[in-house]
């Protein structure tokens, strides 16, 4: 048999190097390809997923619907549900409180006859409500067949039709409209409507929709007219008010809007006994309904604030502030003889605006201290309190309103929202300004802002609190 000489020699003669030029080519250009259009995708994707602010207006009653502290104690006298002790408790409450004098109750608490009817308290949610979405449509240009979601919050008003539907009703919105009505769910409500439109709007991430968001609050309903403290408190600090938000996630308007959404962070402690007790609707010993707040609500508070901060503080602390808690926490667990005192991070570091929910002062006061921020961080806040009182889930908007007015919000400010409320629940959101902020002739505090801060003077000691009897 013979024996075939197999050589290089004898195989067939190839151009290899163009070959593997070729190859080589094909292979980078297919990933190449393959790169920008994973990349195009994710952008796309992302970009279709940012959710916007596009604007948002704060409901202003007329001037007759103006409370000084002192006409407050007298109507209360006049009316014969209190007794004199329960009166003095109030006195007392407004020289701590940090409300000014310009505080607006609804129209029923004016009258001769005081009638805390279900006709009353439509009237005042029909004019915080409608009131709040006729400016802020005005102010956009925005017409009610674009609006795709809605999404309610009023904690003590709860009637049927809904607050939803009666908005659906009056503005004539699609009959396809996504809508939510929220209640019972205090005043950290408004920030969890702006997180579920958060959702809603991003599960719609490939229709272009406008998400409306409200959020009153009813005094008429929420009047306890008892002599039990830890329910009367209520009474003293809650006013009239309310604002609508519209939400946006079309592309198209990221250059125009004033706020792109950043983070929602979201806790909840109503699995503790003592958080869900500290703010409950209940009846007293005489069967009249009120809203108790105990003396544990400072301790519920600090639990779901503490939760709530270290969530957020996670996606907003600068790597230098994270590093330096972290080294803290380790020297503390390795030296736990060495009384090393807890780091708490400088959160002014990581936003320019902090606002959190109007609450009394003793509770700003508390967050103050906690969180490090200085008395310019926290006007906002107080001069929200002194003007409107605590308006619930819609202070937080007033607040923001304040700093519009002020001229401070300039192009890539980070603003931080906090509202907490019962159940215990805490509501934090993040917005960046997506451009310095113009002055508005409907701001709620246009034609007065001048005049701001005041000096408040309040009375030494806390705020009474009592538990329920």
């Amino acid at each position: 048999m013979p024996i075939i000489n197999f050589t290089l020699n004898n195989l067939p003669q190839y151009n290899t190097h163009s070959t593997f030029d070729f190859e080589a080519k094909f292979l980078l250009s297919t990933l190449l390809i393959t790169c920008l259009l994973l990349l195009g995708f994710y952008m796309i994707k992302r970009t279709s997923c940012r959710v916007y602010l596009i604007d948002f207006a704060c409901y202003k009653p007329p001037d007759t619907q103006k409370c000084t502290k002192e006409y407050m104690i007298k109507k209360a006298r006049h009316s014969g549900y209190f007794s004199e002790p329960i009166l003095d408790f109030m006195k007392k409450v407004f020289g701590k409180s940090g409300l000014g004098d310009s505080t607006y109750l609804s129209e029923v608490y004016l009258k001769q006859v005081t009638d805390f009817c279900m006709k009353e308290s439509r009237r005042e949610m029909e004019m915080s409500v409608f009131g709040s979405i006729d400016t802020l449509l005005e102010k956009t240009g925005v017409r009610c067949e674009d609006i795709g979601i809605l999404v309610v919050n009023c904690c003590i008003y709860n009637t049927m039709p809904s607050l939803s539907s009666m908005i659906v009703n009056k503005y004539k919105l699609k009959d396809g409209i996504i809508s939510y009505n929220l209640v019972g769910m205090g005043c950290s409500a408004g920030l969890m409507a702006i997180g579920l439109a958060e959702q809603l709007l991003q599960v719609r991430a490939n229709q272009d929709s406008y998400a409306l968001v409200m959020s009153a609050e009813s005094i008429t309903e929420n009047c306890y007219l008892g002599d039990d403290r830890s329910k009367f408190l209520t009474n003293c600090l809650f006013r009239v008010g309310g604002a609508a938000i519209l939400l946006s996630n079309r592309r198209s308007d990221r250059r125009t809007c004033k706020y792109e959404l950043l983070h929602t962070v979201h806790t909840n402690e109503a699995h503790s006994d003592l958080s869900y007790n500290c703010i409950i609707q209940e009846e007293d010993s005489a069967g009249r309904i009120g809203i108790t707040v105990t003396k544990n609500l400072f301790k519920a508070a600090s639990t779901v604030v503490t939760s709530n901060v270290t969530a957020l503080g996670n996606l907003i602390l600068p790597p230098s502030e994270k590093l330096t808690y972290l080294a803290n926490s380790v020297a503390r667990k390795l030296r736990p003889t060495a009384n090393i005192r807890p780091y708490v991070p400088n959160y002014s570091r990581a936003v320019e605006h902090f606002l959190p929910h109007v609450g009394g002062k003793p509770v700003l006061d508390e967050l103050q201290k906690n969180l490090g921020f200085d008395e310019v961080a926290m006007e906002a806040s107080r001069m929200t309190l002194y003007r409107f009182g605590n308006t619930s889930s819609s202070s937080v908007w007033y607040e923001l309103a304040y700093s519009e007015a002020k001229g401070r919000v300039k192009k890539g400010d980070r603003v931080w929202q906090m509202a907490f409320g019962s159940g215990f629940k805490c509501s934090s959101v993040v917005w960046r300004a997506r451009r310095t902020v113009d002055y508005d002739e409907v701001n709620p505090w246009t034609g007065e802002i001048d005049g701001f801060p005041v000096h408040v003077d309040y009375d030494d000691g806390p705020l009474p609190f009592f538990e329920s009897k």
